[in-house]
C-alpha cells in the first residue's frame, strides 16, 4: 500500500526564497499538468490556489520560460485554461507546449479569452475540427499584413546632420563646456565625451548588489546589465593569488559537493564600485531534460556591518547531512521522472504502435521508477521531518477506527498464514492530535513492518489506551524482532529480516525510524519496551502539553 501524496508534499514546503518559489511552481506545474481530467478533491484545489499565488510573485518571463522548458507535461485542461488565462506571454508559452487531445481542446476553446485562442490559432499541428471551431469564433490564421503606403505631408524632410570638420568641432567645444564643472563633480563620477552616444549602461557608483549565473566550472557567465563586463568570466572556484575572487575554504568545499551557498563571505577586486567585502548567496541548478549539474544562480550583496564580525572558532553547521540527502535525491529524481515519462509514451503508444514485448517492458519500468521515485519520497520525508523542514498537517482523528480498518487490511495477508494481531481497546474514543492521512501514514507504517515480520501462526498482541492526556499503542515485537537488541531494531537494514508485507523498500529498521520520526514530529514518541514497541501520541488538546506522569511497569 502506496500513498500518492506529492501535492503534499510539494504544498508543505516552505518556499521562502525566490529560488523555492521557482522550484515549487514548476513541481506543482508538473504534478498538476499530468493529474488526470476527472481528478478532484481539496489537495489538488489548495495546489491550484498556491499556483495563483506564486504567480503573483514570480515574473512573467521566469515563468514563461519554465513553461518552454523540455520535458514538461501538460496534459490536464484545467491547469491549461488556468495559465491561459495569465498573462499573454505566460498563455503563449502554455498553450503552445499543452498535450490536450481534439475532444480536450473542443471543450477548452470557448473558455478561453480572445487573446489565448489566438496564441492557440498559431499552433501548426491542430486539428482541422479545432481550426473550424476557432474559425467560427472569428480567430483567423494571421497572414502579412497589406503594404501600406505612407500619406504624404507638406513638412519639409529633417536636415541631415552635419558631419566633417564642422561638426567635431562643435563636439570639442561641447567637451570644454563640460570641462568647466568637472570640478563641482561627485567623486566616482568620471565626465563623458559628448560623441553622441544614445544608450549607455549606468553603472552607479558603488554597487549594492546584483544577481549572476555560473556554469558548471563555477565561471560567471551572466550578471545583471551594467555589471556584467565587470565579473563575467570570473570563477568562484578559483584560489590562485591572481584570482579576482577570493573566498574561505569552506565555499571551495561547497561548490565541490554541489551544496547551496548561504552567507559566503568573498571579496572581490577590480572597478572602485565592485571591489571589497560582498556576501555570496546561490543556488545549484539542473539540467530539467538530462538531470545534469549546470551551475548556480544565487546573488551578491554587501554585507551589513554585523555581517563583517569574525565567524565562530568552531561553526555549527545545521542540516548539512538533511542538506546533502536532498541534493542526491533531486539529482537522481530528475532523470528517473524522465525514464518514466518515456516509458509511458511507450505503454501507452502515444506516437504510434508498438510492439506488445516492447509495451510489456515499458510497463515494468513504469512500474520500477514508481518504486524508486516512492523510495526517494520516502528518504526525503525522513530528512525533511529530522531537519524540521516540514511540520505534519494538522488536525484530529479517532485512533481506534484507524487502527482496526488498518490490521482488518492487513488481514488480507496474514489470516492465510495464521498470523496478525489480536487487539485489546481499553478506552475509546481516542481523539489523537494528528490529521487522519497522517495518522493512517503511520499506523500503516508501523503495523505492517511487524506484520510482515511475524512468523506463520504467530499472533502479535495489542493494546490500546489512554494514560492522561496521551494515547498508548503497545504492540508486542514478532519474535525475528524481539532476537535484536536495545535501539539495534532501529538500524535493521534491507533484508536483514524477511518480510512478508513490506511497508517500504529500505528495511525494517528504516520503516521503524520513519515511524519514529512522525510520532516526534506529532508531538509523540516510538520506543521499544522490551519485548514490545510503544507508540505515544498526544491526544486532541494536549499536543503542546508535557506530561509529567511517572512511568509504569505494567504491561
Amino acid at each position: 500500500m502506496h500513498f500518492d501524496d506529492r501535492l503534499a508534499t510539494v504544498l508543505r514546503i516552505r518556499a521562502d526564497g525566490s529560488a523555492l518559489r521557482r522550484i515549487q511552481f514548476r513541481q506543482l506545474v508538473d504534478l498538476l499538468g499530468t493529474a488526470p481530467a476527472e481528478a478532484r478533491g481539496a489537495t489538488l484545489d489548495a495546489a491550484y490556489a498556491r499556483l495563483s499565488e506564486l504567480a503573483e510573485q514570480i515574473p512573467v518571463v521566469e515563468r514563461a520560460r519554465m513553461l518552454d522548458e523540455p520535458g514538461l507535461r501538460l496534459r490536464s485542461p484545467r491547469l491549461v485554461a488556468v495559465l491561459a488565462d495569465q498573462e499573454s506571454t505566460v498563455a503563449r508559452a502554455a498553450l503552445t507546449r499543452a498535450g490536450l487531445d481534439e475532444e480536450q481542446w473542443l471543450d477548452l476553446v470557448p473558455a478561453l479569452p480572445p487573446a489565448a485562442r489566438a496564441h492557440l490559432r498559431a499552433r501548426h499541428d491542430i486539428a482541422p475540427a479545432l481550426a473550424n471551431r476557432l474559425d467560427r469564433l472569428g480567430v483567423h490564421a494571421r497572414g502579412l499584413p497589406p503594404a501600406s503606403v505612407p500619406a504624404e505631408t507638406g513638412e519639409a524632410p529633417a536636415r541631415p546632420e552635419p558631419q566633417g570638420i564642422g561638426a567635431i568641432v562643435r563636439r570639442i567645444e561641447a567637451y570644454r563646456k563640460q570641462r568647466a564643472v568637472i570640478e563641482h563633480a561627485a567623486p566616482g563620477e568620471a565626465p563623458r565625451l559628448p560623441l553622441g552616444e544614445e544608450h549607455v549602461l549606468h553603472v552607479p557608483a558603488e554597487l549594492r548588489g546584483f544577481d549572476f549565473v555560473a556554469d558548471a566550472t563555477g565561471q560567471v557567465v551572466w550578471a545583471d546589465p551594467g555589471v556584467a563586463p565587470m565579473v563575467i568570466g570570473l570563477h568562484l572556484a578559483a584560489r590562485d593569488e591572481t584570482s579576482a575572487l577570493g573566498g574561505e575554504p569552506e565555499l571551495g568545499v561547497a561548490l565541490r559537493r554541489r551544496q547551496p551557498l548561504r552567507a559566503q563571505r568573498v571579496t572581490l577586486s577590480g572597478a572602485p564600485a565592485l571591489a571589497g567585502d560582498w556576501q555570496l548567496d546561490a543556488l545549484p541548478w539542473f539540467d530539467p531534460l538530462t538531470g545534469a549539474f549546470a551551475g548556480y544562480r544565487g546573488r551578491m550583496r554587501r554585507p551589513a556591518t554585523a555581517d563583517l564580525a569574525p565567524p565562530p572558532a568552531n561553526p555549527v553547521i545545521r542540516d548539512s547531512e538533511a542538506d546533502r540527502i536532498r541534493q542526491m535525491l533531486h539529482e537522481l529524481r530528475t532523470p528517473v521522472n524522465a525514464i518514466q515519462g518515456f516509458a509511458e509514451v511507450i505503454q501507452q503508444q502515444l506516437f504510434g504502435p508498438t510492439p506488445h514485448e516492447y509495451r510489456a517492458l515499458a510497463s515494468s519500468i513504469v512500474g520500477d521508477a514508481a518504486r524508486m521515485l516512492s523510495a526517494f519520497e520516502e528518504l526525503e520525508r525522513l530528512a525533511k521531518l529530522d531537519s524540521g523542514a516540514i511540520e505534519l498537517d494538522e488536525g484530529s482523528c479517532d485512533a481506534v477506527p484507524v487502527l482496526a480498518a488498518t490490521i482488518a487490511q492487513l488481514d488480507a495477508h496474514t489470516v492465510r498464514r495464521g498470523s496478525g494481531f489480536a487487539l485489546k481497546v481499553q478506552d475509546q474514543p481516542l481523539p489523537v492530535a494528528m490529521a487522519q492521512l497522517e495518522f493512517e501514514r503511520l499506523a500503516w507504517r508501523l503495523l505492517a513492518t511487524l506484520a510482515g515480520t511475524a512468523a506463520p501462526g504467530e499472533m502479535l498482541k495489542a493494546r490500546l489506551r489512554s494514560r492522561g492526556i496521551e494515547m498508548r499503542l503497545d504492540v508486542a515485537l514478532p519474535a525475528s524482532l524481539a532476537r535484536i537488541e536495545g535501539d539495534a531494531l532501529f538500524k535493521a537494514g534491507a533484508g536483514a529480516v524477511p518480510q512478508v508485507v513490506s511497508a517500504g523498500v529500505f528495511g525494517v529498521g528504516f520503516a521503524l525510524r520513519l515511524a519514529r520520526a512522525e510520532a516526534h514530529a506529532a508531538g509523540g514518541k516510538l520506543v521499544r519496551k522490551h519485548d514490545r514497541l510503544r507508540l505515544v501520541l498526544p491526544l486532541n488538546g494536549a499536543a503542546g502539553l508535557t506530561a509529567k506522569e511517572p512511568e509504569h511497569n505494567h504491561g
